[in-house]
């Protein structure tokens, strides 16, 4: 090898030795740069972890700040106190609950049981297990089309886990928002998922009663994207209910003819009618034995110092001429046949005119007093006269009827009508009716003449009451978004015999129907 190879071996083997060691200072230099880009990722993601958590337990806090609250004050005890004390202090408690509970039930529930009783539902029953009921109730929305979303780090990637079926397909299920529990019912408050709405619920409710092993299912819209499904734990109304003591109502001097007691809810509260005001006119619909009179009489006991006062007039139709007939002088005009009836009816649409008359420009409504008495009129088997009957007499008792209905509430006029069959035919005036009850009936179809399309969807079974539980029933109206089931107090004959003799004592005014008739026998 000569001077020229050798000189160029080693000048290349100079640059060679030069690259080397810049390339091994750029590779310290990057390894530094990549040190400290992973400690920062490594801090980055602490920190960011950590705030996600702290915004976890905030949310969580804020949501569910009683249970928050309850959990960090049993660790505060438990860690500054001791667990002797802590064990002694919930005992004590927990003693405590169960004398009050034995004792008085009734403001032990309404003072403290029901929130225990809704906490531990929430979170043992319900946000465990609806979910999985919903999803079996087909109240789930399925996507297959979800994109598989992934993390990139510097260690690698992960998938993020979703919620899927057996078949692979994700799935959203509406979230538990609240539970509140009453004495037999449990309210669950959901929130739905896009591509749900309300209506879907109510064609599962009978459904979900099952899943929840209970009778029923009641499903209330609140907001367009929340519903409460309201579950039937027991039934408060198996037994019977009481009408008013007459004998209490004789200290009465006033009676709030809007809110006239009828019997008990299936919340176990006072199921309370209006005579007067919005709402007032009211159709009944039950078969035999369902429990109409109920309805009709027990609002007549609790109302009866205001009909011995004068203040409230009551008037009755009564086809068959028994069940009115019973308490005859409770009632100021009194009709059996068609031609009655129509007189009576003449009689109130008579005196409809002529407050007209007298109150017109003057005020909205008429005031109720013992000169312009509330006129409230018992129409029962209504289908009798308004179908069953020839045409003529047919005709002109619905066109009665139906003014009294339109025209009456501002002037002090009330109709309570009571039929069998609530289809349109045999009562063309029912949709005039506002507030409707449905007592047990034979159809399934006959719920929504009565209640309205999708009352039964919505839990009012009336088809399905029981012949032994006369009285019980579904009422909808104004002020009433979704089916209520009630239980209208019973009344027994001794007790109208007594309220009878209780307002004619009082002296009720009897109006004489035969002094206004012409010589025809045609009202005048």
């Amino acid at each position: 090898m000569n001077a020229n190879g050798i000189g160029f071996l080693l000048v290349g083997g100079g640059v060679l030795g030069v690259v080397v060691w810049l390339l091994h200072k750029l590779g310290r230099a990057l390894a530094t740069i990549a040190e400290v880009l992973a400690a920062a990722a490594v801090v980055f993601i602490a920190l960011w972890s950590a705030v996600k958590l702290l915004g976890w337990l905030g949310k969580q806090v804020f949501t569910h700040w009683r249970t928050s609250l309850g959990v960090l004050a049993v660790v505060a005890w438990w860690q500054w106190l001791g667990w002797p004390s802590l064990a002694i202090t919930v005992g004590s408690v927990a003693v405590v609950l169960v004398v009050w509970r034995l004792l008085d039930v009734v403001s032990f529930d309404r003072c403290c049981g029901r929130f225990l009783r809704a906490w531990w539902l929430r979170w043992f029953t319900y946000v465990r297990k609806l979910p999985g009921w919903l999803h079996a109730c087909g109240l789930s929305i399925s996507d297959g089309t979800v994109p598989v979303e992934v993390t990139v780090n510097l260690v690698g990637r992960r998938r993020k886990a979703v919620s899927r079926t057996a078949g692979g397909t994700a799935v959203q299920v509406p979230k538990v928002l609240g539970v509140k529990s009453g004495p037999s019912w449990d309210e669950v408050r959901v929130r739905l998922v896009p591509g749900q709405k309300p209506e879907d619920f109510d064609d599962a409710a009978r459904a979900l009663a099952v899943a929840r092993k209970v009778t029923r299912c009641q499903v209330r819209e609140l907001e367009p994207n929340v519903v409460s499904l309201d579950f039937q734990r027991r039934d408060l109304l198996t037994a019977s209910v009481d009408c008013a003591e007459l004998p209490e109502l004789a200290a009465v001097d006033g009676v709030d003819l809007r809110r006239v007691f009828a019997g008990r809810t299936e919340y176990g509260k006072d199921w309370r009618l209006p005579l007067t005001g919005p709402g007032a006119h009211m159709l009944v619909a039950g078969a035999t034995g369902a429990g109409k009179n109920s309805v009709m009489w027990c609002p007549l006991v609790s109302a009866a110092s205001a009909i011995r006062a004068g203040t409230v007039r009551v008037s009755g139709i009564d086809p068959k001429g028994m069940e009115l007939a019973y308490g005859r002088g409770i009632f100021a005009r009194y009709g059996v046949a068609g031609k009655e009836a129509i007189e009576v009816l003449d009689d109130l649409l008579g005196g409809l005119e002529s407050r007209k008359r007298e109150f017109a420009g003057r005020t909205r409504e008429v005031p109720i007093s013992t000169d312009y008495p509330l006129e409230v009129l018992e129409f029962d088997e209504i289908g009798a006269l308004t179908k069953y009957t020839d045409r003529k007499t047919r005709e002109a008792i619905v066109e009665r009827v139906a003014i009294l209905t339109t025209q009456g509430r501002a002037l002090g006029y009330t109709v309570r009508g009571y039929v069998q069959e609530p289809t349109k035919d045999t009562v063309p005036v029912r949709e005039l009716f506002p507030r409707r009850v449905c007592l047990r009936v034979t159809s399934k179809t006959h719920v929504g003449m009565v209640l309205g399309d999708g009352a039964y969807e919505r839990g009012a079974w009336a088809n399905r009451i029981e012949e032994s539980a006369a009285g019980v029933g579904y009422i909808w109206g104004e002020g009433i978004r979704e089916p209520l089931r009630v239980r209208a107090g019973w009344v027994p004959d001794e007790t109208v015999k007594a309220l009878e003799t209780y307002v004619t004592n009082g002296g009720a005014h009897v109006v004489d129907l035969a002094t206004r008739r012409g010589p025809e026998g045609v009202a005048a």
